[in-house]
This record gives structure tokens, C-alpha cells and sequence, in this order.
């Protein structure tokens, strides 16, 4: 082996451990972004159903409130296609 293929050998290697060594720290970043990106998402889901628990005594108060003698259930609204028709029709 001539002293000018050992150099480009050593080159080569050289550059394909700096490759190497690149392509973990890629690798690294890669897998430590999505464990914060599933961390994001557990925390937001964990505060949305801890806010649903403490608002939920003041929805129900209020939706039994608007209700009245309804047994706490919100009364619903049915109206009459014809007269639906009628109101659009007057528009």
C-alpha cells in the first residue's frame, strides 16, 4: 500500500466515525423530542381532565339551575317543521 492510499484510507475512516458519531447524536435528539412531544400530550390531556373535575360541581349547579323542576336535566327545545317553515317563509 502506497503512502498516498494509507492517507486516503485514514481520511475515510476518519470522516466515517465523524459520520458515525453525527448520526447518533441525530438519533439522540430524535428520540429525547419524541418522548417530550408524548410527555406535551400527557400533560395537556392530565390539566383537561383535571379542569373538567373542578369545574364539573359548578357545570352541574348551573345546568340544574337552567333546568328548574326538570329533575336537573336542561329542558329541550322541539319545534314544529311547519312552523319552522312558516317563520323562514314571514323572513
Amino acid at each position: 500500500m502506497t503512502p498516498e492510499e494509507k492517507s486516503l484510507l485514514e481520511r475515510v475512516a476518519k470522516l466515517s466515525e465523524e459520520n458515525n458519531q453525527i448520526l447518533h447524536s441525530m438519533r439522540r435528539s430524535a428520540k429525547w423530542a419524541n418522548g417530550m412531544r408524548w410527555a406535551y400530550w400527557a400533560v395537556i390531556i392530565a390539566l383537561s381532565f383535571g379542569a373538567y373535575y373542578l369545574i364539573q360541581p359548578y357545570m352541574n349547579s348551573l345546568i340544574s339551575a337552567l333546568g328548574g323542576a326538570g329533575g336537573g336535566q336542561a329542558s329541550t327545545i322541539s319545534i314544529d317543521p311547519k312552523q319552522l317553515q312558516d317563520l323562514l317563509k314571514s323572513l
